[in-house]
C-alpha cells in the first residue's frame, strides 16, 4: 500500500553539537521544518511528488543557514555559482542547472528545464538566456550577500584552499576573534558558533498518494571554488536520482559521488539485488567510505519507506511520514 513521505536535508559533515548554540540549532529546526510542512502540505492535499520536492528545496534555498540559493558560499573570484536539479521517477524527466547566478530559485529553473526544453542541464549563459526568455525570478547580488560567507572566502583564501561542506577545518574557531553570524546579525567571539555553520547542500524526496516518486537537489558549492568546478548535485545520477522504486538525493564530498554515480547506486541495488531502500542505501554509504567519500543521502520507496544514511560526523534531516509524524535530527 502506497503510503506519502516527505524526506529534507541540509548538508551532511562535521556537525558537534558540543559547536552548536541552542539558538543557532533552533533556527536549524525551524529552517528543516518550515521545508517539511511547504512540501507536506502538498503531498497532504493529493498533490505530486514533483510539486513537493520543489517546494521544499525553494523553502530551504530561501532560508540562509543553508548553502543553496539565498545563502551560498562565495566562489574565489567572490561571486555566488548555483546548482540544482529535479527528476520525475514517473517518466524518468529530469532538469538540471549548473553555474547559475543571481537566480532567486534555482530549483525552480531546474525543474522548468525538464519541462520546457529537450534538455537536460543547461550551464552557465545559456541558462542565463534560458531563465531571462521564460521570466524566472532573479535577486540583486546584495540577496546573496552575507557576511560570514564573506569571512569564510576570505580565510579559505588566506589557507589556500577550498572548503568542503561542513568540513572539520571550518569546525575549528580561533579564540580572540570575532565574526557577524545569524539572521539577527549577532557579533560573538568565534568558538562560540560552529564555523561549519549552513555550508551545505540542500535536497528533498518524495513519494506521494499515487506511489509516483521525485528527487531534488540544490547548492552554491564549495568556499573558494575555482576553474569552473562543477560537483555532483546537477548530474542526474550522481547528486539526484528517481525512478519507480526510489527517489535519491545526496549531500557531501561532490567527486566521490559522481566517482561512485551514488544516487543511482542506490537505485541499482534495489532493482538488481532485490534489497530494501534501507539495506540498498546502507550498502550504498558503505561503498562510498571505501573510496574514501564523505556525505549522506536521503531516499524514498514507492511504499513510503524512509532512510537518511551518512557517514560524516552529522547531516541536517528531517522526514514526514504517511500519520504527519515529524523527525528533524542534526546529530550522529
Amino acid at each position: 500500500m502506497t503510503k506519502i513521505a516527505l524526506a529534507v536535508h541540509g548538508g551532511a559533515g562535521t556537525i558537534l553539537k558540543s559547536q552548536m548554540t541552542p539558538d543557532l540549532e533552533r533556527e536549524y529546526r525551524n529552517g528543516l521544518e518550515t521545508a517539511l510542512k511547504t512540501g507536506w502540505s502538498i503531498l497532504d492535499g493529493g498533490g505530486s511528488s514533483l510539486d513537493a520536492v520543489e517546494a521544499a528545496v525553494a523553502s530551504l534555498e530561501d532560508f540562509p543557514l543553508f548553502n543553496a540559493g539565498r545563502g551560498s558560499v562565495f566562489t574565489h573570484e567572490g561571486k555566488q555559482e548555483m546548482d540544482a536539479s529535479i527528476m520525475d521517477g514517473s517518466s524518468l524527466k529530469a532538469g538540471a542547472v549548473a553555474f547559475v547566478k543571481n537566480i532567486k530559485n534555482p530549483v525552480k529553473l531546474a525543474r522548468l528545464v525538464m519541462e520546457r526544453t529537450e534538455h537536460v542541464l543547461l550551464a552557465g549563459e545559456g541558462a542565463h538566456q534560458f531563465a531571462e526568455q521564460i521570466g524566472v525570478g532573479t535577486e540583486p547580488d546584495e540577496y546573496f550577500f552575507t557576511e560570514h560567507r564573506w569571512l569564510q572566502l576570505q580565510e579559505a583564501m588566506a589557507e589556500g584552499r577550498v572548503r568542503l561542506d561542513h568540513s572539520e577545518e571550518e569546525e575549528k574557531g580561533r579564540k580572540g576573534e570575532e565574526e557577524t553570524w545569524s539572521t539577527k546579525a549577532e557579533t560573538r567571539p568565534v568558538g562560540s558558533v560552529p564555523l561549519t555553520r549552513p555550508i551545505g547542500t540542500v535536497g528533498s524526496v518524495a513519494c506521494d498518494s499515487r506511489g509516483h516518486l521525485a528527487a531534488a537537489t540544490s547548492t552554491g558549492g564549495m568556499t573558494n571554488k575555482k576553474y569552473g568546478r562543477v560537483g555532483d548535485t546537477p548530474q542526474i545520477g550522481a547528486g539526484t536520482y528517481a525512478d519507480d522504486v526510489c527517489a535519491v538525493s545526496c549531500t557531501g564530498h561532490g567527486e566521490y559521488f559522481m566517482r561512485g554515480v551514488t544516487a543511482y547506486d542506490l537505485a541499482a541495488r534495489m532493482k538488481y539485488k532485490g534489497l530494501s531502500v534501507e539495506a540498498a542505501a546502507r550498502e550504498t554509504i558503505d561503498h562510498l567510505t571505501r573510496i574514501n567519500g564523505e556525505g549522506g543521502l536521503i531516499a524514498v520507496d514507492q511504499h513510503g519507506n524512509i532512510t537518511q544514511p551518512f557517514n560524516s560526523g552529522g547531516m541536517y534531516r528531517g522526514y514526514i511520514i504517511h500519520n504527519g509524524s515529524t523527525t528533524i535530527e542534526i546529530y550522529r
